[in-house]
């Protein structure tokens, strides 16, 4: 166990003759030294670990009382101390001293309650749990302190809870968002980024996507039950509008002859960035018909609010795919992945579909002339798309 004092050491004093109060840490075997801003003129006024016989003894022995708890607590919360050694140990004491207090938790908290503002309620309770069990796993470190050695750590136990490799690179992931975040903020800094060279899982290639066949069958489903057919129209907007999300859809005001909109996902990057405008396509138009409020807005029956509707999807999808003869796994996000196979199938540019489906764009394109011109292209991909559905 790593143990600290106050000392001085003879042999650096200073050019003056005076002494700096050093702090001594005694680590595996080694002894390192920190020095303090405490400066006393001779050898006889440092006894026992404390500063005598001066005038502002007093004050300075508070100041090196509250480094000496403030060092013991960096110590008591770093994991796996016995595998630093005694520099490696100073180094993470020193480099701590240069920030604030913050630990993992307060970077979490700050950044839940932001997407907890942006009502991302969903993405709030994945970041919750992906970071609790960062907590779990690693303890509540100081955020200067995370290294490498951690994450690998924590890679290595959630390994050994048997989850599997999808949701240990979806929570080293969130992670890393989350100090990232911390780190913009001001709330810490690494010379070192600590993701760097740790490996996540490969991620899986979801095969959710439908054939054109399959996606046929599931529009011309004649519904036997109401909410199979709110699911299977949700599910084929979807579809039409590029693969939106229900979030985005709820939000948009369709009472126009084309949209222009940022994803909820992305937003809260540049705007130039996830712009996305396309005109809305007779197969949308028809099924919008069917549910929009004279404000614009969708409201699907019943189903009137975003949780509402975002559970029907999830109950009926498959009673869906099972009543259209689909005999694979279908979900709401198939929809998404079908638009962009179907597309990619028939030649269109990675960068159109990338455009339709609203992800996120390069950065050196300039935004006036890429909206204006991608618009066209993605109204010529979503007609090419929906005319091979013929």
């Amino acid at each position: 166990m790593a143990t600290l004092k106050l000392t001085i050491v003879p042999a650096k004093k200073l050019i003056d003759g005076r002494h700096k109060i050093r702090v001594s840490l005694a680590h595996n075997s080694e002894t390192r030294y920190i020095p303090t801003e405490c400066i006393i003129d001779d050898e006889s006024e440092f006894k026992d670990g404390m500063v005598i016989g001066r005038s502002d003894a007093s004050g300075m022995n508070v100041k090196l009382r509250n480094l000496l708890n403030y060092y013991q607590d960096i110590i008591d919360h770093t994991s796996f101390i016995s595998g630093y050694s005694c520099s490696e140990l100073r180094e993470l004491l020193v480099r701590k001293k240069d920030y604030n207090n913050a630990k993992f938790s307060d970077a979490m908290s700050t950044y839940l309650k932001e997407l907890k503002e942006d009502e991302r309620n969903k993405s709030e309770k994945l970041y919750r749990l992906a970071c609790n069990s960062f907590i779990r796993e690693c303890g509540d470190l100081f955020l200067t302190m995370i290294t490498p050695r951690d994450i690998k750590k924590f890679r290595k136990n959630l390994e050994k809870r048997r989850l599997s490799p999808t949701t240990v690179r979806i929570y080293m992931t969130l992670v890393k968002v989350v100090v990232h975040f911390a780190e913009k903020r001001k709330m810490c800094k690494y010379e070192d980024d600590p993701f760097e060279d740790v490996q996540t899982p490969a991620a899986n290639v979801r095969e959710l996507d439908l054939t054109v066949d399959e996606l046929k069958a599931i529009r011309d489903l004649e519904s036997p039950k109401y909410n199979i057919g709110v699911a299977r129209d949700i599910f084929m907007l979807s579809y039409y509008l590029g693969g939106m999300n229900l979030v985005d859809m709820l939000e948009v005001d369709f009472r126009k002859s084309y949209i222009e909109y940022y994803r909820q996902k992305t937003k809260n990057k540049k705007q130039g960035e996830s712009k996305t405008a396309f005109s809305i396509q007779p197969e949308a138009r028809e099924i919008i018909k069917k549910y929009m409020r004279p404000n614009g807005k969708l409201v699907f029956g019943k189903f009137d609010t975003f949780g509402k509707a975002y559970s029907v999807i999830s109950r009926k999808m498959e009673a869906v795919a099972e009543l259209a003869g689909v005999r694979k796994r279908v979900v709401f996000y198939s929809a998404r992945k079908s638009f962009v196979q179907h597309g990619f199938d028939l030649g269109i540019a990675l960068e159109t579909l990338e455009y339709c489906i609203g992800q996120s764009m390069k950065t050196n394109r300039p935004i006036f002339n890429y909206v204006r011109v991608m618009r066209n292209h993605a109204d010529n991909a979503m007609r090419k798309i929906f005319d091979n559905l013929l």
